[in-house]
């Protein structure tokens, strides 16, 4: 089980990648079509609202696999001194916490996902419904949740990594 989520975080994340690939290639197009306006070329319509859809869509997307692999920044002022049966409790107690504001972040991208629904807000230019993002963004929440759990899991001891996987400590930067 663990490793089926560890393989769908990477998974995600690569997918992430295209949408952010796809999003920079749809910005290269419309900056390049403002330039040749003269041309007959103009810019992508709604340009800005698929950028912000496409990224809060890629954050969602690279967040699991971000944390899976220990990437998020930390502070090591102290935390590189103390003893691995310190470093071990803050990683424990910190991924306890991360995984009540993911919680958190997910019931509450529900609850704007319904709400967006229910009164059809659309995007002002190419009338998108909002929802359409929230859904995607909510599917990555999700994704975050099993892997925040899954995480957890391992750091309590309850479960191991999967093989071939190391799990580093948060890395610091």
């Amino acid at each position: 089980m663990i490793n089926w989520i560890y393989r769908m975080a990477k998974w995600t994340a690569i997918l992430g990648g295209v949408v952010l690939t796809a999003i920079t290639l749809m910005v290269v197009a419309s900056v390049t079509g403002r330039a040749l306006i003269g041309v007959g070329l103009g810019p992508v319509p709604g340009d800005f609202e698929l950028v912000e859809v496409g990224v809060g869509i890629a954050i969602f997307f690279f967040l699991p696999w971000c944390y899976l692999r220990g990437g998020h920044a930390t502070v090591d002022l102290l935390y590189m001194h103390l003893p691995g049966w310190a470093k071990r409790g803050i990683d424990t107690v910190s991924d306890l916490l991360m995984l009540a504001v993911w919680i958190m972040l997910t019931w509450k991208l529900w609850e704007g996902l319904l709400e967006k629904k229910e009164y059809m807000e659309t995007t002002f230019i190419l009338q998108m419904p909002v929802w359409w993002a929230y859904a995607f963004c909510f599917v990555g929440a999700v994704i975050g949740c099993v892997a925040y759990f899954a995480k957890t899991l391992t750091q309590l001891g309850l479960a191991s990594a999967p093989k071939g996987w190391t799990l580093e400590s948060n890395a610091g930067h």
